[in-house]
């Protein structure tokens, strides 16, 4: 794709939509769990280090430092055969890589469904754990929750159905800044070509405005508009049709543009407390402000286009190209957790004292998910796990768990 741009363009280009590079998934914001964008798997060192030397904390990349089993709390309590699927999972896509092979060749011998006391024998004998800090040295961060939807469609449009579901544009850009800059590496911007540069890609509002050029990718027509904006907020959904047949909805790409929260913005403007600005809040005030609904809307520029995935029970595809495991799989920062890898969580539950101690796998990512100790929780379908993923907002601690002999980058 580079080749057709000049280079002048190309760098016009990025200071144009610089403010568009992350991934599309925000954090939990008042009323606003997040979504989930395709993401390359990081690649890890595979370099030894010397037989009984301590690793060295990480410089720049990795904010790891050395741990111990003893200083995961709650990490013999844990039921570790809820993961092991979840582990599984991730070794498909760490399998390939050569300092995660003989591990995961090992968890193959392990069969289906071993013993906990067998998976936390494995875990100890061939992994360490290894602390996650901020940059400024503190080891507490942000963890919050996330889910996938199930909302209410149609085929065809009516007056019930009228808010379209949409398939990625044709004229939809999508650039890997890595291609030409191996420092970005991982860094995409989205825009359209006007002439021989690259402008910014449309927001929202524009999509709304010009929704006749939209209408030929139309997927499927929602039953409302606040329901299908929370599911672009997570990425990926179910939709209900009217004859009961569920179809699958799987993030294919986005607008660009920074999310905005319209939970937050429905503060500032005054019409919700802060408190009220829930998901259940934000949909009452739309209901009761129908003639304000696409201006609350607007509020966010991002934009999620889908498409449509295959049947199945099976979780979301997550970053990492694998479904996502309820209650076991997190969203991190892959600048700072290397993506497949398993990483103990010490948290609470949503909006309590009650501890939440256990082994996750870093499955997922997202725009707002940045720095080190900085998880999304993904707690699964429907009702009761979006409920869920609303209230938490709780701090917590996070240790990756790493080949021994090997250091994380």
């Amino acid at each position: 794709m580079f080749s057709t741009f000049p280079r002048l363009s190309l760098v016009l280009s990025v200071l144009l939509l610089s403010a568009c590079a992350s991934a599309p998934r925000p954090a939990s914001e008042p009323g606003c769990p997040g979504c989930k964008p395709a993401a390359p798997v990081a690649t890890p060192s595979t370099a030894p280090i010397a037989s009984g030397t301590a690793p060295a904390p990480l410089p720049l990349g990795r904010p790891l430092l050395s741990a111990s089993w003893g200083d995961l709390p709650g990490w013999g309590n844990d039921p570790l055969g809820e993961a092991w699927p979840a582990f599984q999972a991730s070794c498909r896509a760490l399998a390939r890589q050569a300092v995660w092979q003989p591990v995961c060749e090992a968890a193959r011998g392990l069969g289906e469904r071993p013993a906990v006391a067998a998976v936390r024998s494995f875990m100890e004998a061939r992994l360490l754990p290894w602390r996650v800090v901020n940059p400024d040295g503190s080891r507490e961060g942000l963890i919050t929750g996330y889910y996938e939807p199930l909302i209410k469609g149609s085929r065809t449009r009516s007056k019930a159905y009228a808010w379209p579901v949409l398939g990625v544009p044709d004229d939809l850009l999508s650039v890997d800044l890595g291609e030409v800059y191996p420092d970005l590496k991982g860094q995409r911007v989205r825009g359209r070509l006007v002439g021989n540069k690259v402008v910014p890609y449309y927001s929202r509002a524009d999509v709304d405005r010009l929704k006749d050029k939209f209408a030929g990718k139309t997927i499927l027509y929602a039953e409302d508009a606040v329901e299908l904006f929370f599911l672009q907020v997570q990425g990926s959904g179910r939709v209900q049709l009217p004859d009961g047949s569920v179809v699958r909805l799987a993030y294919a790409d986005t607008n660009g543009h920074p999310y905005q929260s319209i939970g937050r913005w429905l503060a500032d403007k005054g019409e919700l407390r802060v408190e009220q600005a829930s998901m259940e809040g934000i949909k009452n005030w739309a209901k009761a402000n129908p003639n304000r609904l696409q201006e609350m809307l607007n509020a966010n520029p991002s934009y999620i286009f889908f498409r449509e995935g295959p049947s199945s029970n099976a979780g979301p595809v997550g970053a990492l190209g694998q479904p996502l495991t309820e209650g076991r799989s997190l969203a991190v920062d892959p600048r700072s957790i290397p993506l497949g890898a398993p990483v103990f969580l010490a948290t609470t539950h949503p909006n309590s004292a009650q501890p939440l101690q256990r082994l996750m796998l870093a499955q997922d990512t997202g725009s707002a998910i940045k720095g080190g100790v900085r998880g999304d929780f993904y707690w699964g379908f429907g009702a009761e796990a979006g409920a869920l993923a609303g209230r938490m907002r709780q701090k917590g601690e996070m240790w990756v768990l790493w080949p021994r002999d090997q250091v994380p980058r």
